[in-house]
């Protein structure tokens, strides 16, 4: 497949954006002729562009690869998938407004996600209103899954699992060094949005689980472009542990600078290493940053459509350049789109309701894992993982069912 430079796809996406035809619905769906048709308002520009272009990197390779192998067959007959995008501008207010657009303009009745839990989270009462199933991927808070939606359905692990996995480490590490968990001190820097403060949650929970102490607990502004105050703290407490998070803007703040500070924690935990390009924005001093992952390439999940994990990362690097590491958001979001397939063809229908159900009863095997849906709507099939930057690659270290390598410790 002729590879697509990254800076391109912006070209090609942002702002409004179609594959496909856009031609007026059936009373049903958004299908006309041989082309089914799922909407997103996703983010191309402002704060979260880099993943919102990931995502939609992620869900046109699904759709190009579905197509390529027959498309979806409902009702005896092969239809083609193809998504209608719009730019949200990384902008709650405006992801909501596009989505009703979709839904009540252009016909739109199979939504794909934005990017982050926020927009996810504006534009999830307007899918319920309208009772348009969405099935999502990369909006893991969980306080979205309390709210008793019926139309919301994500592929991805829920946030408060995201950093937890690293006090289990700590907890381990310290065990094995003759220590007790309880002597272990935890710093925390979270940027104060949907997300992060999931996110947060999960690490206090297993904190408070293994009697740790929490010496520094910041919650920073959004759009995160300064820590110093915070690792200045760091740097005069010593603590055993610092968690971050703040997406991709805030995962390169903290790493440029940990850099410049010369900052020295034994483990150092953030979420969107990949999407933030740390390695190669930062180079040796972010060995031994522990990144959570809701995917890796190294792990043993296989489907019928990508192959394995690792071939599902080999056919990414050959389609768009720039990938030296495939982040997890570009692959659950081709996951969401496996799962419409999946569901439509078991509906046999473009009935609404016989869709939502089918969703509902989802279970299934991916190259990105098992997807089975809770009754709220969230992933209950699939753990995350914790990889390690380790010689400027990252490889799995935690949980040991999925690890690749051992820990580094103290990171140097």
């Amino acid at each position: 497949m002729t590879n697509i430079l990254l800076n391109k796809t912006v070209g090609i996406v942002a702002g409004v954006a179609a594959i496909g035809m856009l031609a007026s619905a059936p009373a049903m769906a958004k299908v006309e002729g041989d082309t089914i048709t799922l909407g997103s308002a996703i983010s191309f520009t402002g704060k979260y562009s880099t993943n919102g272009i990931h995502a939609s990197n992620g869900y046109n390779l699904a759709v190009r690869m579905i197509n390529a192998a027959g498309g979806v067959k409902v009702g005896g007959k092969s239809y083609k998938l193809a998504v209608k995008y719009y730019d949200d501008e990384s902008t709650p207010a405006r992801g909501a407004q596009l989505a009703e657009r979709l839904i009540k303009q252009d016909g739109i009745k199979f939504m794909l996600g934005p990017y982050s839990s926020g927009l996810t989270k504006a534009i999830a009462p307007v899918t319920e209103k309208f009772k348009i199933p969405m099935v999502e991927a990369e909006g893991a808070s969980r306080s979205l899954f309390t709210q008793g939606y019926k139309y919301i359905f994500a592929v991805l692990s829920t946030s408060e699992q995201y950093l937890a996995s690293s006090i289990a480490l700590a907890a381990e590490i310290a065990k094995k060094n003759g220590k007790k968990p309880g002597d272990v001190k935890v710093a925390m820097a979270f940027e104060n949005d949907p997300f992060s403060l999931d996110v947060r949650a999960g690490v206090v929970d297993d904190i408070k689980k293994h009697g740790m102490k929490i010496v520094i607990d910041d919650k920073l502004p959004r759009d995160l472009s300064d820590m110093s105050s915070t690792l200045t703290k760091v740097r005069a407490v010593k603590p055993d542990l610092l968690v971050i998070s703040g997406h991709s803007k805030g995962a390169a703040t903290a790493a440029r600078q940990i850099k410049e500070m010369k900052i020295k924690v034994p483990l150092i935990a953030m979420t969107h290493c990949e999407a933030a390009k740390v390695i190669s924005k930062f180079g040796d001093s972010t060995n031994g940053f522990l990144c959570p992952t809701q995917w890796s390439e190294t792990m043993s999940y296989k489907d019928n459509l990508f192959g394995t994990a690792g071939e599902f990362d080999a056919k990414v690097k050959s389609t768009y350049e720039g990938y030296r590491n495939v982040p997890y958001q570009l692959a659950q979001a081709a996951a969401a789109v496996m799962v419409w397939k999946d569901a439509l063809e078991r509906a046999n229908s473009f009935d609404i309701a016989k869709v939502r159900q089918a969703l509902s009863d989802t279970d299934m095997k991916t190259f990105y894992g098992n997807i089975k849906f809770s009754a709220a709507g969230n992933n209950i099939a699939k753990p995350m993982a914790l990889r390690q930057i380790q010689k400027g690659k990252l490889n799995v270290v935690f949980p040991a069912r999925w690890a690749t390598n051992e820990v580094d410790w103290p990171r140097k």
